[in-house]
């Protein structure tokens, strides 16, 4: 048998562990979800950008030709 407090002061600090504990899992919760948001915004922003940015297959189009700066263009 367990004599005088001693008992009592072991769940005591199992109570307190416990609350720690649940607190620690707590903020890495919510560490988890904004790293999740931000994560899906980045996503978001990158499927938006090709339409507005130059593809690859385009980009070696464009190489193809060379642009005319002459002031005076005729049609050789």
């Amino acid at each position: 048998m367990v004599q005088g407090g001693k008992g009592r002061d072991t769940g005591r600090g199992k109570t307190d562990q416990r609350a720690v504990r649940k607190a620690r899992l707590a903020a890495a919760l919510r560490e988890n979800l904004k790293r999740r948001k931000q994560q899906a915004r980045e996503r978001e922003l990158a499927r938006q950008r090709p339409s507005n940015e130059a593809s690859p297959a385009r980009d070696a189009e464009v190489a193809g030709r060379v642009p005319d700066f002459r002031r005076n263009r005729s049609d050789e």
